[in-house]
């Protein structure tokens, strides 16, 4: 499988607080993972990037995975452990009091794709089935949505639609969602940071993402049109081709 990350800190923002990577472990397994953290003085920085690379070490001497099953346990027992530690350098680090970040992970084998999230970064799938939303994110205006409150059309322009919910970082006991899907040769995988999420709609990210160009092309291309209608917000996200064939 093919994959790209590129990260933007935008055109507003004096700082990229978000993180992220793709990694390789020794069987060949990818990880893709990215972190919009928050946060005063800095902290979101720390809180994103501390998150990626425990998510990177902890990725590192993983045994392949046999099961759907076994990715989920290890995914909720990886991110816990992620969220511990982010909880204890804040409560040692005054300076940091109140930091978090959002999270959003795709652990890829060859038959199979397992995701994990919390907070408002996202994870799409474009497959023989169409383009859709495999995440759902944990913010007040979505709770909103749920609830019939108010329309999807009427978040995208809410005055609260920044507050999360849910946030690596911020309680002890944080509920991680996560599921798997299958995936098959030409199936695309898009993460992102709410940064590409808040400017295009599922429309314009369709369409980039099955234009006849390189997965390179088609990242830059996204973060180009996010900078193109305003760039508010650091940009950040992971393109995924299965380019083999299911085992």
């Amino acid at each position: 499988m093919g994959a790209v990350y590129l990260t933007d800190q935008g055109k507003v923002r004096l700082h990229n607080e978000d993180s992220g990577g793709v990694f390789e472990n020794k069987h060949g397994e990818k990880i893709a993972v990215i972190a919009d953290g928050m946060g005063g003085h800095r902290a979101g920085d720390i809180a994103s990037s501390m998150t990626v690379e425990q998510l990177h070490t902890f990725w590192e001497d993983k045994a392949p995975f046999h099961s759907p099953a076994e990715a989920e346990q290890w995914f909720l027992d990886t991110i816990h452990k992620v969220n511990k530690q982010l909880l204890l350098y804040a409560e040692n680090h005054e300076e940091c009091k109140g930091m978090g970040t959002t999270f959003v992970g795709a652990l890829c084998t060859s038959s199979f794709c397992t995701v994990a999230h919390v907070g408002d970064s996202r994870c799409y799938i474009l497959n023989e089935s169409g383009f859709s939303q495999l995440t759902e994110d944990h913010s007040l205006v979505n709770e909103l949505v749920r609830n019939g409150q108010i329309s999807k059309e009427d978040a995208e322009h809410h005055p609260r639609k920044n507050i999360l919910l849910r946030a690596l970082g911020t309680e002890k006991n944080i509920e991680i969602d996560v599921k798997t899907v299958e995936v098959e040769k030409g199936d695309f995988l898009l993460l992102c940071s709410d940064g590409l999420s808040n400017k295009l709609s599922d429309e314009q990210l369709k369409e980039v993402l099955i234009s006849e160009t390189s997965i390179e092309a088609k990242a830059k291309s996204l973060v180009d049109v996010a900078n193109e209608l305003g760039g508010e917000d650091n940009i950040t996200l992971i393109i995924v081709e299965f380019e083999h064939e299911s085992e």
